[in-house]
């Protein structure tokens, strides 16, 4: 559990990629837009006002995560069941995974394993289905309901 990267790691990222076998501070992925990063466990803060990418928190994690978040997710491992206190609902929503999140989420977990060598990463793959009933997907409130809208827009402009 030892903190391998400070406070404010990937404010403001447009892209790329980061796998931490460790934990970050606070405000990790704060205003990031594209980038996608695994590590092991986040200070308070993580992925405020977010617009777009994909963060995803292997083990302990802080308060307000999500806060003012607009794009973007969090793949969130909560076996505690801690993370509905630490969100706010009135910006962002936590669900459990559908068929191709928990397949992209399991694509990243053994990304972050082969690039690290994670121990905890490993552990998790072993025993998939119960790892992935203790995962959350944070994202934007309403966010469904704006992506369907988009889509009946696109297609009725085509018409």
């Amino acid at each position: 559990d030892a903190v391998l990267a400070g406070n404010t790691v990937l404010y403001g990222a447009t892209g790329g990629q980061l796998f931490i076998a460790g934990r970050v501070g606070e405000r990790f992925m704060v205003r990031n837009s594209g980038a996608t990063a695994v590590v092991e466990g986040t200070g308070d803060h993580t992925c405020e006002y977010m617009t777009g990418g994909t963060c995803v928190v292997l083990g302990p994690f802080g308060y307000n995560l999500g806060a003012g978040m607009t794009g973007g997710q969090a793949f969130v491992f909560d076996p505690d069941g801690l993370l509905a206190a630490r969100l706010n609902p009135q910006l962002v929503e936590a669900s459990k995974l559908d068929d191709p999140q928990a397949a992209e989420l399991r694509f990243l977990l053994e990304r972050h394993r082969e690039l690290t060598g994670s121990p905890r990463a490993a552990s998790m793959l072993e025993d998939w289905d119960a790892t992935l009933r203790s995962f959350w997907r944070v994202a934007p409130v309403g966010e469904v309901a704006r992506i369907e809208r988009a889509n009946q827009n696109v297609i009725g402009a085509a018409r």
